[in-house]
Parts: structure tokens; sequence; C-alpha cells
């Protein structure tokens, strides 16, 4: 298990200096009990939130931190960059060394099948993941996929996860009429480029500066295709004793992690270079990927209950969760509204 600390800017921390003596200025609402009613005025509850840093789709954590959002919500946010697998993650929320997580739907339904202590409570965005052919390899459209090979940087990957039900949903089989195959990310291109591979399935950045670097690439679906058009795809799962224990602070959580959402979708030029310092990707390269990106649907309560059933019959039927798995009864399980 790997947990990295990050360091923060000076900007978030002289605000958050700020904002614990905005008591004595009588704007101590910003601080302390606010919109979400966590604590007391002029006292920060301390949270330790996990996340990939190097996904400009998460961008608004670190808005949220440089804008005092947390903050206005009663919060002191410690980030971890979190660089191992899935189910160390959710581990590492489940038994609270950290409170809480930001981390891809399509990735997570597999382990929280495991039944890992860890609730959903809220959501940031849509997008992020797509599909590519190869043009010089034929392959155009979906249909065309059938007997070639789609190179992935993970086999367990979203991106994997999420095609295989599209291909079924498409009429392909994505165990016997497709291949899946491995490669290093930043080699992804090269391997079509070789012949090594016919499509590529990736999320972004990484997946758009592989098509400024390779030529023929043809965008084929992403996971905001058709009738995933307003479907979520980064969820916020926080520990089951945080829920049962202490729900406003949970509910304090989701509630700056949408209104970063809402700040990203509305001012995507200030987020991308908010969240410039996290990426060696160009700021103007980070302002098209979030262009992309859904960041106004974040859904909470009763309506992410119904995307994470919706999801959930999705990796049933391709068989990343187990035949005997109930979509209705792993959304409740799975699931809590600690915004009503």
């Amino acid at each position: 298990m790997s947990l990295l600390s990050l360091n923060r800017s000076a900007g978030p921390l002289s605000r958050r200096q700020l904002l614990r003596g905005a008591g004595a200025l009588g704007l101590s609402a910003a601080a302390g009990v606010g919109a979400s009613g966590v604590l007391a005025a002029g006292k920060l509850r301390d949270i330790k939130l996990a996340w990939n840093a190097n996904a400009v789709c998460l961008s608004p954590i670190p808005v949220a931190i440089t804008r005092g959002i947390f903050e206005k919500h009663g919060l002191n946010v410690e980030l971890i960059n979190y660089t191992g697998s899935t189910d160390q993650l959710l581990e590492s929320i489940a038994t609270t060394k950290a409170d809480a997580g930001v981390g891809m739907i399509h990735r997570w339904i597999k382990p929280l099948e495991s039944g890992f202590d860890v609730k959903l409570v809220s959501s940031s965005h849509g997008g992020c993941t797509r599909l590519v052919g190869y043009g010089p390899a034929g392959v155009t459209s979906l249909a065309k996929l059938k007997g070639k090979t789609i190179a992935v940087s993970d086999l367990n990957s979203p991106g994997k996860n999420f095609f295989s039900v599209l291909l079924t949903k498409s009429g392909l089989d994505p165990e016997k009429d497709v291949s899946w195959r491995q490669f290093p990310g930043d080699l992804l291109g090269v391997a079509v480029e070789k012949g090594e591979a016919h499509a590529i399935a990736d999320g972004d950045p990484n997946l758009f500066l592989i098509e400024r670097k390779t030529k023929g690439l043809v965008e084929l679906a992403t996971n905001l295709t058709g009738e995933y058009a307003d479907k979520t795809c980064c969820v916020l799962g926080v520990s089951g004793k945080l829920v049962r224990n202490d729900r406003p602070t949970a509910a304090a959580l989701a509630r700056s992690i949408n209104e970063a959402s809402d700040f990203v979708a509305n001012n995507p030029n200030e987020a991308a270079k908010i969240f410039s310092p996290y990426s060696k990707v160009p700021v103007e390269d980070l302002r098209a990927v979030l262009g992309t990106l859904t960041h106004k649907h974040h859904p909470s309560g009763l309506a992410l209950k119904k995307e994470i059933e919706f999801f959930a019959r999705d990796f049933r039927l391709v068989g990343v969760l187990k035949p005997t798995t109930d979509p209705a009864r792993f959304a409740d399980f799975v699931h809590a509204d600690v915004l009503s």
C-alpha cells in the first residue's frame, strides 16, 4: 500500500488561516457551521481524502482546496495521492487510514462487491474514458473491432470494464470477438502503429496526448455515448464508520465536491490553471480535456443509487460482478444518502 501526502501551496494555507480567523470578523459561518452544520464556528474537522493526482477529471479536489470550499463547509482536508490498487484504496478507506476517496465507479464496483465498509455518497462528473480505433487498420466503427486487439494500460482498467459492456450491447462478445492486450500507458499509440493492437481504450489526458502523436486514430465511443450521456463516472466514497458516526461531516464533504464540480463546469479555464501544478500537461490541453467532461452532472441520493444499480446490471452482464449479485441489493448496500 502506497500513500503519499501531497504538499500544498502557500495559497490554500494562507486562505485557511484567514478563514480560521474569520470569526472575529463576523464571518465564522464560512469556516464553521456554514451550509453543512458540521462543527461549531471557527473549528474545522480534519479529513484525509485520497485521490489520483494525475487525473485532471478530479480537478474539483484542488479547486476545493484552493478556493476554500472545504473550509466553507467546515473541513480541513489533507490530500493523499493514492498509487496502490483499487482494492488497497478501498481497504484504506474501510479501515479509516483515509476517511474518503474519489475514483471511477467502473473500477470500484467489483471490489465493492467484496463487502468493503465504504459507502458511495456523491459523485463528481461523467466522462474521461474513451475508445479509439486505428484507421489504417480498418477500425473505424465498433462493428469493425471484431477479430481485432484493443490496447489497454491495465487489464482491470475502467476502459476494459466499460467498453466490454458497450461491445456486448453492440452485439460483440468482449471475450471472444476481440482481444485485450496490456501495454505501458505511454506506448499505447506505438502499439497500434506497430500493428500489435488495432484500437485503444484509455482515459484522458493520456489518450488526448497519444492522439496528438499518433495519426489515424478515430474515436469510436466514450463513456458518455448513447444511454450513458447522463451517467456519472467518478464517485465519492467515505468510510462506513464516518457515515454512521459523523454523518454531517460526510455530508459536508459531499457538498464540497458538488460545489467544486460546479465551479469546474462553469470555469474550466480557471480550473485547468488550478490543476496544472499536479500535471506535466500544458494548461491549454488540460482545459481541452475538461471541456469534454460533464462536471455539472454529479448525482447523489436516490439519483446516485439508481446509477449504481444501472452499472451493477451492466457489469453483471459481462461477468465483472457475480451472476448471483442482485444489482438493487448491491446498490442498497454500497450507497448512503447523507444529504437528505
